[in-house]
């Protein structure tokens, strides 16, 4: 399935961008993408279990995979917009 914007492209743009933040940006936008009825669904599930791995985080709690994806993707984001 084709992203709305290629991995290569975002790298060009946002240099800081690791290797790991464009994985979890690709494999999270490919499974919303994937699902168009579930989309806000699904965004909802995936900010609610960052929100869960950022208080298991600073707990010092292990995370649960989809909690892990999910906090990468949204750091991804939150470094594309500057935060």
């Amino acid at each position: 399935m084709k992203l709305p914007v290629e991995p290569a492209r975002l790298r060009e743009r946002f240099p800081f961008l690791t290797d790991g933040d464009l994985d979890a940006y690709s494999e999270v936008t490919r499974s919303l993408l994937a699902a168009p009825g579930r989309r806000g669904r699904r965004l909802a599930e995936i900010f609610a279990a960052a929100q869960r791995g950022r208080e298991k985080e600073a707990a010092a709690a292990p995370l649960e995979e989809d909690e892990r994806l999910a906090l990468a993707y949204v750091r991804a984001l939150e470094k594309m917009q500057g935060r």
